[in-house]
């Protein structure tokens, strides 16, 4: 109970630390609920670097590289029913069906999705979810939302990840071990796939700028199918430098990283 109570007492600081840091921070309309989110921000960053990063950092150190691409593999077929649903709700039908085929291949042919023979043959991957269903029908982003362990969000977004739920093969897996350990995994996998991102986000000065502008920059380039204006360098910079660290601090290693 102690040692519950010292955790919570620290969660509590560092949102109140959170809340510290914004005097100087130019609001940005897009994040009307910034004191908040930066506080939720630094309590995924601390839960990141104390349990998520270490872990994949292991993971990554001491499985062989085939079996991660097999696990990824896995873990992006589960996942394949949400994009085949969205096509259709979106009208893509020809990427639906495309992206049928490429489902059925890998469940087969590729065993279960551990091999990804669809890709050799042709089938283009795509990314689809709810979140961009409702954007295609006109429903507005909404404000930007930093969702306690989930990460950067939206209104819009968030709900789409409810609704993704349903089409998610997981929630429907009856055996509790199975599928808390395969949630594990995945998360697992979902980590070790953005390591290489630390290095870029311990350079930025403001680290949660600069997730929220990663983060809302892809949203719109997934919702449009990239069909968007090119980036210039100048435009992934920290909107505001400085504004989340320390004056003559050095970035501190690692963070929750953009989804």
């Amino acid at each position: 109970m102690k040692s519950i109570c010292r955790v919570a007492a620290a969660l509590m600081l560092l949102a109140l630390t959170g809340c510290a840091t914004l005097d100087n921070v130019k609001p940005d309309s897009r994040d009307p609920f910034e004191r908040a989110n930066r506080a939720t921000f630094r309590i995924n960053d601390a839960l990141d670097r104390g349990i998520a990063k270490p872990a994949a950092k292991a993971y990554h150190a001491i499985t062989p590289h085939f079996a991660q691409t097999g696990v990824s593999n896995f873990f992006a077929n589960l996942e394949y029913p949400t994009v085949i649903l969205n096509d259709f709700l979106q009208a893509k039908f020809r990427d639906g069906f495309s992206d049928l085929g490429r489902f059925a291949m890998n469940t087969t042919v590729g065993l279960g999705g551990l091999f990804d023979p669809a890709s050799s043959a042709g089938l283009d991957v795509h990314d689809e979810d709810f979140g961009q269903t409702l954007g295609k029908w006109g429903v507005p982003s909404g404000p930007y939302l930093v969702l306690p362990f989930l990460g950067p969000s939206s209104v819009r977004d968030g709900i789409g990840r409810g609704a993704d739920q349903f089409s998610d093969p997981r929630q429907y897996v009856k055996n509790t071990r199975v599928k808390w350990s395969l949630e594990a995994l995945g998360l697992l996998d979902k980590r070790t796939q953005l390591l290489g991102a630390d290095a870029v986000l311990a350079r930025a000065a403001d680290r949660y700028a600069f997730v929220r502008s990663a983060y809302l920059q892809r949203r719109e380039y997934l919702l449009n199918d990239g069909n968007v204006p090119d980036q210039s360098p100048t435009e992934l910079e920290d909107p505001d430098p400085g504004a989340d660290k320390p004056q003559n601090a050095t970035p501190p290693e690692g963070s929750t990283p953009p989804q």
